[in-house]
């Protein structure tokens, strides 16, 4: 099957939530667009407002105007006067002139006399007659727009008070939908990491695969809360910007498109070498990870042989290497991307300084203060989004990455999950002429058939390696046989679902394992079929009950990491009690009394009796003076089976089992009949 990209992946995961997104959008669009009105607004207030004050018409006296010194005066775009006097209003500094016929508004002011100008425009010298006014008297000609200025301004006020509305909820609709993709993809892979065959466990360590599920998903995490709201923000920012400048002039807002390709050329160049460091990062983080975990797990055998330099030295190896790359990711941002920002800033500047500039020199156009302003204002706040995409290419890269390693995950083939209820097996085990290799022709068992009755307790015993655990992992169905069938009361366990097969199979390990939570909670497993009086009744059928009724909380007493507050045996106790609570019909034993001292070892038999007691039992055995009352005995040598029988007869037959037995029990002591 073709592997999908993992941008479309996380692009689907998103889509899940594409209502939430699409309103958060929305309001985006509503707050950029109530937001660029600033600037032209604010165009609108200075050349109608403030730079149109500047030219008048004398008019006559009984006019509507300003009265100034006797005289009457219009502005001469809101009067249709015939007066042939125009006179101009005129700032150089902090100072106010009244000119006596037009001038250039961008002209300079080189000397004074008593009532006559000099000034200068474009290399033309200008001689003009007028007078020095005070500020207050200035303000008799701006007296008129006061009240618009003011509507202006209340106008721009209310927008941006809209456009705050619409920009929190589209912070909280995109955070929202955010949180709910990275739970959803967090469930998904834990869903799936729960399916996944043993095999894969076996292969992978466990810090790795804890590092998917936190560190990986956190950093896609990142991707939907931060860098989709900026990208997002960004482009509608950028749309509303251009449209804006397009309607100011089109010609300068043509130039600076080129923008664009340029910032989509330096992803393309961030994304090839950025993801280069950010893989070599991230595996390195899980590597971190997983040697951690093994030292936290394995903390006393590296304390007790004195290997805490060895392990320091291994972390610190590691540690080196993540900071070597994160150095070089961090001085790769640092020395291209903040600096392209500042360069792009730069030349877009001096394009609209050439524009403009060489338009005013050569006379071809007027440009009013205002569309300066407006232009200058859109300018700075174009860059504004550009800067914000690109500080966060860094953390869409890593995301990207992150996201590659959990759809490698999540691309293991899984088991096939089917739970219909099957009826409660007889107890019916039969290998039939069984091969299994873990590897390519790395055989562990040849040819193994051995048939187990309903009811019977048959024990496989053999030297390290010899194949005892891999046919319980078999019959359990962690791994298929390579060759051969297994079949319970008379159905090959290839043509049922794993969970199926596993539904009345119930296992007891050497080293059982004990979850958080109450004692109860450890037998019931939650499971809403176990009551609670069920597995106090278990509990007490297999013994456990002469320990935890000493306990202050009794059968509800807390239960810490791995139960690591009790002793083996009573962990031993707990586990048994647990199988016997889910009364399966085939029970596999797997060493459950090696680790168990000899005091202890009576109080296990006579649960393990309790426990076996109407069920096909398969016992993994240690101590063979365990497994006397065994009624089939099964002697595995180097993956074959080379002896069975009963405990008698395999001692008369003075096979391999007779050796195993007489090393373990000393030979004065075997006594053969």
């Amino acid at each position: 099957m073709k592997k999908r990209s993992t941008e479309k992946r996380l692009f689907r995961y998103a889509w899940h939530f594409k209502r939430t997104i699409i309103i958060g959008i929305i309001c985006l669009m509503f707050a950029v667009a109530l937001e660029l009105t600033g600037p032209f607004i604010a165009k609108n207030l200075i050349d109608q407002h403030i730079v149109g004050v500047a030219n008048h018409y004398v008019v006559s006296e009984n006019s509507d105007g300003v009265y100034f010194n006797g005289e009457t005066y219009q502005r001469i775009d809101r009067t249709n006067s015939d007066s042939d006097q125009i006179v101009t209003l005129y700032q150089d500094g902090l100072s106010f002139y009244l000119f006596n016929e037009q001038v250039p508004l961008n002209a300079t002011l080189v000397s004074e006399g008593e009532n006559s100008f000099v000034l200068e425009s474009q290399d033309e010298t200008l001689t003009v007659e007028g007078s020095q006014i005070s500020t207050s008297e200035v303000f008799v000609f701006f007296e008129g727009e006061i009240g618009s200025i003011i509507r202006l301004l209340a106008l721009y006020i209310g927008l941006i008070l809209i456009a705050s509305f619409f920009s929190y909820y589209k912070t909280y609709l995109l955070q929202f939908a955010s949180n709910r993709i990275i739970q959803k993809m967090r469930r998904d892979v834990f869903g799936h990491i729960q399916r996944l065959p043993i095999k894969y466990f076996v292969d992978q360590p466990a810090g790795k695969i804890v590092a998917r599920v936190t560190n990986d998903t956190e950093a896609i995490r990142e991707l939907y809360v931060k860098v989709l709201e900026v990208f997002a923000s960004g482009i509608v920012y950028m749309i509303g910007i251009f449209i804006a400048l397009f309607i100011l002039d089109a010609k300068l807002a043509t130039i600076c498109l080129v923008l664009l390709p340029l910032l989509v050329v330096w992803m393309k160049v961030y994304k090839k070498v950025g993801g280069k460091y950010n893989r070599t990062i991230r595996e390195t983080n899980s590597n971190i990870n997983a040697n951690i975990n093994e030292s936290i797990q394995g903390m006393s055998i590296i304390q007790a042989y004195g290997q805490t330099e060895r392990m320091t030295k291994e972390f610190e190896t590691l540690n080196e290497k993540h900071y070597a790359y994160q150095i070089k990711m961090n001085t790769f941002t640092a020395l291209t991307s903040f600096n392209l920002v500042d360069v792009l800033r730069n030349v877009g500047f001096v394009v609209f300084l050439m524009y403009f500039g060489g338009a005013a020199l050569n006379g071809s156009s007027i440009v009013t203060a205002g569309l300066l302003y407006a232009f200058v204002d859109l300018l700075t706040r174009l860059f504004e989004p550009i800067e914000q995409i690109i500080s966060q290419l860094a953390q869409l890269e890593q995301s990207r990455v992150a996201g590659g390693r959990v759809f490698e995950l999540m691309d293991e083939e899984v088991e096939d999950r089917d739970h219909t209820p099957l009826q409660r097996y007889h107890g019916h085990v039969m290998f039939d002429d069984v091969s299994f290799a873990y590897e390519k022709d790395g055989y562990v068992l040849n040819h193994i058939s051995f048939d187990v009755k309903p009811g019977e307790t048959a024990a496989f015993v053999g030297h390290t390696g010899s194949g005892k655990s891999t046919i319980m992992n078999l019959l359990f169905r962690f791994y298929d046989p390579t060759h051969g069938r297994i079949l319970i009361d008379g159905k090959d366990t290839k043509g049922l679902a794993k969970q199926q097969v596993r539904q009345h199979i119930g296992i007891v390990l050497q080293d059982p394992f004990i979850f958080t939570g109450t004692i109860i909670s450890n037998i019931t497993m939650n499971d809403p079929s176990i009551s609670r009086d069920k597995a106090v009744e278990a509990l007490k059928a297999v013994g456990a009950d002469r320990f935890i009724e000493k306990l202050s909380n009794q059968y509800d007493e807390p239960v810490k990491e791995k139960g690591n507050e009790f002793s083996t045996g009573q962990r031993q106790l707990l586990s048994f009690a647990r199988a016997l609570a889910f009364d399966p019909a085939i029970l596999i034993l797997d060493e459950a009394t090696a680790n168990i001292d000899t005091e202890t070892e009576g109080y296990i038999q006579e649960a393990l009796q309790v426990l076996k007691k109407g069920r096909t039992t398969l016992v993994i055995a240690h101590r063979l003076s365990t497994i006397k009352q065994a009624d089939q005995i099964f002697v595995l040598k180097h993956g074959k089976m080379i002896e069975n029988g009963t405990h008698e007869s395999l001692l008369k037959d003075r096979g391999e089992y007779f050796k195993m037995y007489e090393m373990q029990l000393g030979r004065k002591q075997v006594n053969v009949s």
